[in-house]
C-alpha cells in the first residue's frame, strides 16, 4: 500500500507553539489522530491571522474552506509536550494553496508532518473566491 508523503518546504513563515492537553491523548496515551488535527486547525487559525486574514469573517461571508488533508504521522506526542508546528503555503493557485505543516516536540523530535489544501470561499454565494494578489504575495512571504 502506498503511504502517504508529506513534501517540506525549504522554508517556513510561521512558527507556533501549542501544548498538548490531557484531553488530546487517546487509550495509547499518546496523542490521538484527531486531536491533531484540531492543533493543526488552530495552527492554521494563527498562521492566517499573521498573514492579517481570517479562516472565516462572520461580518463578510468570505474566507477559507478546507479542500483536503494528509498527514503523515512520525512518533508520539504526549501529555505536557509543546508542538513546534513550522508553517508554510506551497502550491499556491488562483482559488488557494497548500498549507504545510512540521510537528516537532520541544526536544525537536518529529512528530509529523501534514499538508491541507485551503480555498478562498464565500460562504454568503457558496463559491470558490479567487485569491488577491496581495494575499498571495503574503503567502508567498513577499514584503511590500
Amino acid at each position: 500500500m502506498p503511504r502517504v508523503k508529506v513534501q517540506l518546504p525549504e522554508t517556513y513563515l510561521l512558527t507556533t507553539e501549542i501544548p498538548v492537553r490531557i484531553t488530546d491523548l487517546n487509550y495509547g496515551a499518546h496523542l490521538g489522530n484527531d486531536a491533531l488535527l484540531s492543533i493543526l486547525h488552530e495552527a492554521r487559525v494563527q498562521f492566517l491571522r499573521h498573514l492579517g486574514h481570517a479562516e472565516f469573517d462572520p461580518a463578510t461571508g468570505l474566507g477559507h474552506i478546507m479542500a483536503d488533508v494528509a498527514i503523515e504521522y512520525k512518533g508520539e506526542g504526549f501529555y505536557g509536550d509543546v508542538l513546534h508546528i513550522q508553517m508554510a503555503a506551497t502550491d499556491l493557485s488562483k482559488y488557494g494553496f497548500d498549507l504545510v505543516y512540521w510537528v516537532k516536540n520541544q526536544d525537536g523530535r518529529e512528530i509529523a508532518r501534514a499538508k491541507t489544501g485551503m480555498l478562498g470561499f464565500n460562504y454568503t454565494t457558496r463559491q470558490l473566491l479567487p485569491l488577491t494578489d496581495e494575499y498571495t504575495a503574503r503567502l508567498r512571504g513577499e514584503t511590500a
